[in-house]
């Protein structure tokens, strides 16, 4: 070999050349480098829609992705319409692994059934990669005892609570947080199908608002994200009186399903990490183990548990086989209920 110049092919046979690509060539699809462009030590960006826990999911999926692709990797808040502005950035992105995003079933199983016109399709957009974990809604009432003595306050449990709202018929209110096509209108809408009881949903967006309502008798029940009434409920502010899974969420074991307390309703959503269309497989692959390698580590399933987020690991076929499952279970809850979706995506 002539010359120390640091380039292949200076003084170097056709074959042997060519050898020594094909192994960089290798060397670099095993790295990543290429499917990801890290040619030039880009930062990949992790979107996510939504405040709160699911920014905080979002910032340890970045922080963990660090290490697995050995770059920079930066979490980016992109709120507004229900996390569809950050679903349109990256159905916009390059499919080269440099945006991906944090984002719950919502956008992919919810929304579909409640608008007439999105700015994306939720499966020909998107690549699923992995499941990161779910979590469960649940209904409330007020506390038993103390100065709240507003109609449904202090019922024992969901047949207690029942038994009031079907007296009552569509005079009794149910708040929804977050309010119109949130899961946890679902859920209301699910109650309400199962019951015969045609309740009103009344729309929060902001469950805390929610829940000093229901904590003070103005509203008789409240369906909200287990998580975050998980503290009130715990002080005896207010009484969980069933969760929206199929198991009963780990946060208040003491609270039982709506199944087990003789109702037939099931809602859950899921929170999975998404790249744009035509995603490399072998990227997914490999962000996806590292996906299953974050949630090995039992403080990142105890940072999950203590959001109220139960920690469920799925590759991407099974992502996209619940996502189909979600779609189609709220397609029949929407027609059951007459809903009728929005006109826009905005």
């Amino acid at each position: 070999m002539s010359g120390a110049t640091g380039r292949i092919g200076v003084g170097v046979p056709a074959t042997t050349r060519r050898r020594v690509l094909q192994v960089l060539g290798g060397t670099a699809a095993t790295l990543g480098v290429g499917r990801v462009g890290a040619q030039d030590g880009g930062t990949v960006t992790v979107l996510v829609g939504a405040a709160t826990t699911m920014d905080a999911t979002a910032r340890m999926v970045s922080e963990h992705l660090k290490d697995v692709l050995g770059r920079s990797v930066i979490t980016v808040s992109k709120l507004g319409a229900g996390g569809r502005v950050a679903l349109g950035e990256l159905r916009r992105a390059a499919p080269d692994g440099r945006t991906l995003m944090v984002s719950t079933s919502s956008g992919f199983a919810i929304y579909p059934n409640i608008y007439t016109k999105l700015d994306y399709d939720p499966v020909a957009d998107f690549t699923p990669i992995a499941g990161i974990s779910w979590f469960d809604v649940a209904l409330a009432t007020g506390p038993a005892t103390g100065p709240a003595t507003g109609p449904g306050v202090g019922a024992p449990d969901l047949k207690a609570l029942l038994a009031w709202a079907r007296a009552k018929g569509a005079e009794a209110a149910y708040g929804a947080a977050p309010g119109n096509g949130s899961s946890s209108h679902f859920a209301g809408i699910a109650m309400s199908l199962a019951s015969g009881i045609p309740m009103t949903m009344v729309p929060y967006r902001d469950s805390t608002v929610g829940m000093t309502d229901l904590v003070a008798g103005r509203l008789p029940m409240l369906i909200t994200g287990t998580g975050a009434m998980t503290e009130l409920h715990k002080a005896g502010k207010l009484r969980v009186i069933a969760s929206s899974g199929a198991t009963r969420t780990p946060l208040v074991t003491d609270v039982p399903t709506f199944a087990e307390a003789g109702l037939d309703v099931q809602v859950v959503n899921s929170v999975g990490l998404y790249g744009p269309a035509k995603l490399p497989q072998d990227l997914v692959a490999r962000l996806a183990a590292g996906i299953d390698g974050l949630l090995a580590k039992p403080e990142a399933r105890s940072k999950l548990l203590a959001m109220g987020m139960t920690p469920q690991p799925m590759n991407a076929t099974q992502l996209a086989a619940s996502l189909a499952a979600d779609r189609k279970h709220f397609e029949a809850l929407a027609k059951k209920s007459g809903y009728v979706p929005e006109a826009a995506s905005s």
